[in-house]
């Protein structure tokens, strides 16, 4: 509801809200980094520093309902996609280091499948709230609340895999580190140093310059739905359903194309959605039908988000997993900061057509200079 309730409720032009939607993913890939060596030190704390971030997210749904200028709605944002940096590496860290190096992209597809069907709900009780409540915004933003507190204790109760972290299966056959860490005794272990110097391994680097150049032409969810609503004329009433169908299509196909991805390729998988993504845009500047243009966004994220993961898992040590995700995902994040930056202001200065024609030139050109640029290990 977000979009809808910056831009319909609070007039935001789309560059502002192209500020804000920046300042949204800016933050969760500023401290990325962070979230995954805090949770790679003292031999793994990946459960505590992701049950911090959701906390924090969780923390700021309610502030939503206390601010309604765009400097303070702007900070709001900021902390809650802080809490989303933290604790986005850790939680994948936890279901790579619990699950068999050949099988990490079924198992990243049973979590997104997971998480999409939560996300799938979520937009059908807004929808359900906004047609019952007088003020619908203060109460999807007070359920929302509820709803996340609950998480998190979820997260605390049960979720396996505490301060000394989640065990690394005792058949990974990952690659010792190029660059050794610090001692395994030591307090500081593994270092930051170490971290960063997993960007020497061909592999890793090449995961993460694709996965920045490709993000530097994805348009941000929340505009794709403000796209279908203003060329299609989709009614506000209606909006809040607009996600279900990505969600739906994504929960339909995380778990297969996770298990074909174990098959033939996780790259493979990964550019396969972004084609996805580009014909998506193509129906979007063809008036094509909403529910096609939402089917293929929904297959692009069950063939990228956890398969990248998948694929960044295989490159990366166990004792430095947290981090060396957080590295991939942290350039993924940047690249996506600025491209909704650049989609806003073009849509502000020459209309949403031209914004969404330049955005299908880019991920061409970025999608062909990834086809070079492939890791060595596909799988």
């Amino acid at each position: 509801m977000l979009p809808l309730y910056l831009v319909a409720g609070l007039g935001l032009s789309p560059l502002g809200f192209g500020l804000l939607d920046g300042v949204y993913n800016g933050f969760s890939a500023l401290v990325r980094l962070v979230g995954g060596h805090l949770a790679d030190r003292g031999g793994g704390r990946h459960k505590a520093v992701a049950a911090v971030g959701y906390g924090l997210s969780a923390v700021c749904k309610p502030a939503l309902l206390l601010v309604h200028s765009l400097p303070l709605i702007g900070a709001v944002l900021a902390v809650d996609r802080t809490g989303k940096g933290l604790r986005t590496a850790p939680r994948d860290a936890l279901i790579s280091l619990s699950s068999a190096p050949e099988t990490r992209g079924r198992a990243f597809g049973v979590h997104r499948a997971m998480d999409t069907a939560g996300a799938l709900l979520g937009p059908l009780v807004a929808f359900l709230i906004l047609r019952q409540a007088a003020e619908g915004y203060d109460a999807v933003f007070t359920v929302s609340s509820c709803v996340a507190a609950l998480g998190v204790l979820v997260l605390l109760l049960f979720v396996p895999g505490g301060r000394g972290g989640a065990p690394a299966p005792a058949t990974a056959t990952a690659p010792a580190p190029a660059t050794a860490p610090a001692s395994a005794d030591s307090p500081a272990a593994p270092s930051l140093r170490a971290s960063l110097a997993l960007l020497r391994r061909r592999d890793v680097r090449r995961l993460t310059v694709c996965a920045t150049l490709l993000g530097l032409s994805t348009v941000s969810d929340s505009f794709v739905y403000l796209l279908l609503q203003h060329r299609l004329g989709v009614p506000d009433r209606w909006f809040a359903l607009l996600p279900l169908g990505t969600a739906a299509a994504f929960l339909l196909l995380a778990l297969p194309l996770g298990r074909l991805a174990d098959r033939i390729g996780r790259w493979r998988m990964f550019l396969a959605g972004h084609v996805a993504l580009l014909a998506a845009y193509g129906l979007l500047l063809a008036h094509g039908p909403a529910y096609a243009v939402l089917l293929l966004h929904g297959a692009f994220y069950a063939a990228t988000d956890g398969v990248l993961m998948a694929a960044a898992s295989t490159a990366v040590p166990d004792e430095l997993r947290g981090a060396g995700l957080a590295l991939v995902q942290t350039g993924q994040a940047t690249a996506r900061f600025a491209a909704s930056l650049a989609f806003g202001a073009a849509w502000t200065a020459w209309g949403d057509r031209t914004a969404l024609t330049t955005a299908a030139l880019a991920l061409t050109v970025c999608a062909v200079c990834a086809v070079y640029l492939r890791p060595a290990q596909s799988k």
